[in-house]
């Protein structure tokens, strides 16, 4: 069970969490916070020891939580369920907190370069708990969905919220759902994908290893910056001109078989007595 400083001791307390509530920011006890998220309030304890909630709001001897405390606690079992250590999530969370230009964060998401990349145009998107689920609802808000997300890179922590790599992933993948399609479905053809893409990559990086790389002076990072960003265009052409055709034959494809399934039940119905 909670705490005793954190169970409601007066009217007032229930008064506050009511207030907070009217102004449209959900507020918990801490008992409260804890089956919301599906853990133990003694676990709860423990991450808030182990310094991997922020603080609560206090008001008298209550402690007041938010949805940012939620999603977070959502966040460290997604990470559990990876196998990430609480050592190593509050390492991950503290790397984010610090900011993109801290040195150490860039390291450890891979960002730390004198090479610059154009291919990919996507914008990241900072998201607060409540923004992400007003993309995809509530109930698609899950961890193991959230693991997901975190697992193929779409999603990162940051501070009490989150950032999603790509405005325009997100905003498809919200559509997608919004459609009819479970964000689960949606984040495996997210991971398959991914793999397929990484194949297509991996063929344009051999070509430019082999045919391109050795005509630059590769200490230049600038002689470098300037093959890539000529490449690119071209590379993302090919990419796009070739999934638009296997589109067409794909999507063609399954249409007919469905149009051949409907019409021998069809023909089946009209011949029923």
């Amino acid at each position: 069970m909670a705490s005793a400083n954190e169970q409601p001791s007066t009217e007032s307390a229930d008064g506050a969490g009511a207030e907070a509530e009217a102004r449209g920011r959900r507020e918990y006890r801490a008992s409260e916070l804890a089956e919301a998220a599906g853990i133990t309030p003694r676990t709860l304890r423990f991450y808030r020891e182990r310094k991997l909630l922020p603080p609560p709001r206090r008001e008298g001897r209550i402690a007041w939580y938010d949805g940012h405390h939620l999603a977070r606690l959502r966040t460290i079992a997604a990470l559990l369920a990876r196998g990430h250590t609480l050592g190593g999530i509050a390492d991950l969370m503290t790397a984010f907190e610090k900011g993109r230009d801290d040195r150490a964060a860039a390291e450890l998401l891979g960002l730390d370069s004198s090479f610059t990349t154009p291919f990919s145009e996507e914008t990241p998107v900072r998201l607060t708990p409540e923004e992400l689920a007003a993309y995809f609802g509530d109930e698609e808000i899950t961890a193991e969905n959230l693991a997901a997300s975190l697992d193929i890179g779409y999603v990162a922590v940051e501070g009490d919220g989150f950032v999603h790599a790509s405005r325009r992933l997100l905003e498809a993948s919200a559509q997608l759902v919004d459609k009819g399609i479970p964000l689960a479905d949606v984040l495996a053809a997210g991971r398959e994908l991914r793999t397929q893409t990484d194949t297509i990559a991996a063929t344009f990086a051999r070509l430019f290893r082999t045919h391109l790389l050795p005509r630059v002076d590769t200490t230049d990072p600038a002689a470098v910056n300037d093959l890539l960003e000529r490449v690119g265009p071209l590379s993302k052409a090919v990419v796009e001109a070739e999934l638009g055709l296997a589109l067409d034959r794909r999507v063609r494809a399954e249409l007919e078989e469905w149009l051949r399934g409907e019409g021998s039940s069809a023909t089946e119905g009209e011949r029923a007595p």
